[in-house]
């Protein structure tokens, strides 16, 4: 079992960064591909970027490669995005979520534990 608590979601301007933090509690965590989804208001979830437990391989979707990065620390079992240049369509529910396996990356029914979410709102 993983739980999943992310944390950093706030109000940016068009063009800020900002940094969201998911921590985990449980056992293995370095086991899991770590990723991040996002629900843009009347929209739905959606892959946004991914890192395997072999730390170095990480994935992104073609709307955030480039400006997001996705990182992760197994010390203190947190996964982290960094996003900047950010863009009004950034604005999103952001979710961490976690999985076993390395296949399936950006699908959303290939993981199994998620976290609340964190709201961040990117104003033009």
């Amino acid at each position: 079992q993983l739980q999943l608590v992310e944390s950093g979601g706030g109000l940016v301007q068009a063009g800020d960064s900002l940094r969201l933090a998911c921590e985990a509690s449980g056992r293995d965590f370095s086991a899991y591909t770590m990723a991040w989804f996002r629900q843009g208001p009347g929209k739905e979830r959606e892959f946004v970027a991914s890192i395997l437990w072999r730390w170095t391989y990480t994935n992104y979707a073609d709307s955030v490669r480039g400006r997001f990065t996705i990182s992760r620390d197994n010390n203190i079992r947190t996964v982290y995005l960094q996003m900047n240049s950010m863009k009004p369509d950034d604005t999103a529910v952001y979710y961490c979520a976690a999985k076993v396996g390395d296949d399936q990356l950006s699908s959303e029914m290939a993981y199994t534990f998620w976290g609340q979410g964190t709201q961040v709102t990117v104003s033009s």
